[in-house]
């Protein structure tokens, strides 16, 4: 990588230059720099909105770069190692929809472990590929789900010759990661091109003693979160592709749901945040995985909470692990990690990144200090004092295999009938419901609604987990099928 051609900005450069020209605006957005909205200029300040501008010849445009966006873009793929890279600006979920719709159509097979995000199943509503699940290892101690173990993955594949692609993530949110360079291989003897949800790995591409990103495992394409662990802008990705990816094509695809009204403040950032990557990367995330590491010690010498990291590598569900995350299970205390989530936040003025039944887990990225990893640690330690009860006991009703009945799209879009969740078992679902974060359906459309999953909705709420996919805000309805 020449470092010097990594020192450019040229969305940023093309921005400062407009703000030079003094250009009068007669285009959209009508706020006008600002001046048309004095609230939210005083809220968002003169610099934020004098660069919220439309696309003009200066500037390029990201449904058709061919100037300063482009040549981000180029600098984007060579600090990522990708042949193409393109900037995705409604989230990583607008990248991971764009890798699926680019890889499979309607009544293709996509094979890929349940324990994907919602992006991935809502991409299978708009284009009619059907899922082939395998289904993730579980470890019952934490109460997470695993990776996808390369010996399921070939078993998947004897039974699915004709899929087109795999899909897997790298790394879950927990940090567990499977062998990507064995997946990556095996998939290619047969064909099938190989799509990774790096959502959460943006750093692999930068730091040393990481797991393996997308890229470098020789994945096709790789849907990665800018803004989770990079420190772009909320909303701002990347989309990855290899050499054997039709990258005009791709285009297209992208252009099927991106906003013909890119946000420059989302592309400057995308763009900045590349360059200081590019630039001090390594250093970054070595500090970055010390924060993580002497967070994990702290917390385990605490007594209760269990700060997991390498030692659950078992070479199949956990092949490595992110470091860099800072995944804390909870039921030695006797407290739900969600219960743990809402009392950081209401009594300590501390936001995790999110709490399931058995886990929370604390982002630790770019931004942090020292001074505030101590205050999660005094707070945790605190928590232990005030609330422990006996050793909480779950049950693995959260991870029961989907009964796949019919296809997400064609279940999305047929009849629906409204019914009480209690009295919906064995009907059909119509919709999505998921506990957010993390993301991952608890239930998609086309699956049957089963007893236990009934009752682990029920749970989930009693515990206070925020459930979200169906039409009823409140999750006491779900719209089924008519039989």
């Amino acid at each position: 990588m020449a470092k010097t051609e990594q020192e450019r900005a040229p969305i940023r450069d093309a921005l400062n230059g407009l703000k030079k020209n003094r250009t009068v605006p007669f285009d959209i957005p009508g706020h006008k720099r600002g001046k048309g909205n004095p609230a939210l200029l005083e809220f968002l300040g003169d610099k934020c909105l004098s660069l919220d501008v439309n696309s003009m010849k200066c500037l390029d445009n990201p449904c058709h770069p061919t100037s300063v966006i482009r040549e981000a873009e180029q600098l984007a793929a060579e600090a990522f190692r990708a042949s193409h890279a393109y900037f995705m600006l409604n989230g990583t979920s607008s990248a991971v929809q764009a890798m699926i719709m680019y890889a499979v159509k309607a009544g293709d097979k996509i094979i890929l472990p349940r324990n994907v995000h919602r992006s991935v199943l809502t991409a299978l509503v708009i284009c009619g590929a059907v899922p082939v699940y395998v289904r993730p290892m579980v470890n019952e101690r934490l109460g997470i789900e695993l990776g996808m173990p390369l010996a399921y993955l070939k078993e998947a594949i004897v039974q699915n010759p004709d899929a087109k692609a795999v899909l897997l993530n790298n790394p879950t949110y927990y940090g567990i990661c499977s062998d990507l360079v064995g997946i990556t291989e095996t998939a290619h003897n047969h064909g099938m091109l190989v799509l990774v949800d790096e959502a959460h790995g943006t750093h692999f591409n930068f730091g040393k003693n990481l797991p393996i990103s997308g890229m470098a495992a020789g994945a096709d394409l790789v849907a990665v979160g800018m803004h989770k662990s990079g420190g772009s802008l909320t909303q701002s990705s990347l989309l990855l592709a290899g050499p054997s990816v039709n990258s005009n094509y791709l285009r297209q695809i992208i252009n099927l749901t991106h906003s013909t009204s890119g946000s420059y403040l989302l592309l400057a950032s995308l763009d900045i945040s590349r360059r200081y990557l590019a630039m001090s990367g390594k250093k970054i995330f070595r500090k970055v995985l010390e924060m993580a590491e002497y967070a994990r010690e702290e917390i385990n010498a605490i007594g209760g909470y269990y700060a997991y990291s390498r030692e659950i590598i078992d070479g199949e569900g956990v092949f490595d692990f992110d470091r860099t995350k800072l995944s804390v299970n909870t039921l030695d205390l006797g407290i739900a990690g969600i219960e743990v989530y809402d009392i950081l936040r209401d009594e300590y003025d501390i936001q995790a990144e999110f709490g399931d039944i058995s886990n929370i887990l604390s982002y630790i990225s770019i931004g942090d200090r020292y001074r505030d990893i101590e205050r999660l640690i005094g707070a945790l330690a605190d928590i232990k004092r005030r609330f422990k009860k006996d050793k909480l006991i779950i049950s693995s009703m959260d991870y029961i295999a989907p009964k796949v009945a019919m296809t997400p799209q064609e279940a999305f879009y047929l009849n629906k009938r409204h019914l009480p969740i209690k009295q919906s078992v064995g009907s059909i679902c119509a919709e999505f419901v998921m506990c957010y974060p993390p993301g991952i359906p608890i239930l998609a459309p086309g699956e049957e609604i089963t007893k236990e999953i009934v009752e682990y909705i029920e749970y989930s709420k009693e515990k206070g987990c925020l459930l979200t996919g169906p039409e009823d805000m409140n999750v006491d309805y779900i719209n089924v099928l008519h039989k």
